[in-house]
């Protein structure tokens, strides 16, 4: 006789820097539609070690499986958070960063060649509450937002995204990653491949780094706007393979 059908687990979606939680809405949409119970908490932004904290503490408090998927900086975030979280079943990553032990943001970002938001950013000082905590946090320039961020969106939507965009403290892109979740958990990784934020190539060094099932995605870094189909695939993918109700590994995917 066969048990009971696992349920499937909750997606909780961390959103990367220039935006924010409504970016997944697309995305949403679909795995409500497909059943699934789906979190998006706010990433705060401000640090790699506290956003990671955070989003940690929105798991655990869950106290159910759970499928950790970020996008961009998102991406460091969840590796991070997901080391101490027994109930992580799987990780997503979409154009995101996967960091090994001691690496940051900007050690993945020099490594390979430059992207066009390299000089498409702007700093502006972020008053700590004494001199010490001194920061600095960093906006895409509103007239580079749409070519950089996200050629394949329409007009209409890269101007509201370019003056709502959510800046990243210049710290967080510093800050060093724990041991990765990505060594002892299955991984999957949407690479955005007309990306111009995050390298395509740095994205799939990345994905073979830790051996995960690949997407390949013909998007910019906004895919989780402009392919949200294709992103809701994959994450959907882990979710039934986490709860044991897949067909083993899937092979690479060009959407």
């Amino acid at each position: 006789m066969h048990g009971p059908t696992p349920l499937l687990p909750t997606i909780v979606l961390v959103h990367g820097a220039f935006t924010d939680a409504s970016s997944w809405a697309g995305v949403i949409r679909l795995l409500h539609a497909a059943g699934l119970t789906v979190r998006a908490p706010a990433n705060p932004l401000r640090g790699l070690a506290q956003d990671a904290a955070y989003i940690r503490s929105v798991v655990c408090h869950l106290n159910v499986p759970v499928v950790l998927v970020g996008h961009g900086y998102g991406g460091a975030v969840i590796t991070h958070a997901a080391t101490d979280a027994d109930n992580i079943v799987a990780l997503c990553y979409v154009a995101a960063f996967a960091l090994d032990a001691g690496e940051c943001v900007g050690d993945i970002t020099n490594r390979f060649a430059p992207m066009p938001v390299t000089d498409a950013t702007v700093t502006v000082v972020l008053p700590g509450r004494s001199p010490a905590d001194l920061d600095s946090e960093l906006y895409i320039r509103k007239e580079r937002f749409p070519q950089v961020y996200a050629a394949d969106l329409p007009p209409s939507v890269t101007d509201v995204l370019s003056v709502t965009q959510r800046p990243i403290a210049w710290s967080a892109l510093s800050g060093r990653s724990g041991p990765p979740a990505w060594a002892s958990k299955p991984s999957w990784y949407a690479i955005a491949t007309a990306d111009r934020m995050l390298n395509p190539t740095a994205q799939r060094f990345m994905a073979q780094r830790m051996a995960a099932t690949e997407y390949l995605l013909d998007g910019s870094h906004a895919v989780v706007l402009s392919q949200p189909g294709a992103v809701a695939a994959m994450i959907r993918e882990a979710a039934e393979q986490g709860t044991g109700r897949g067909d083993g590994d899937g092979p690479r995917r060009a959407l």
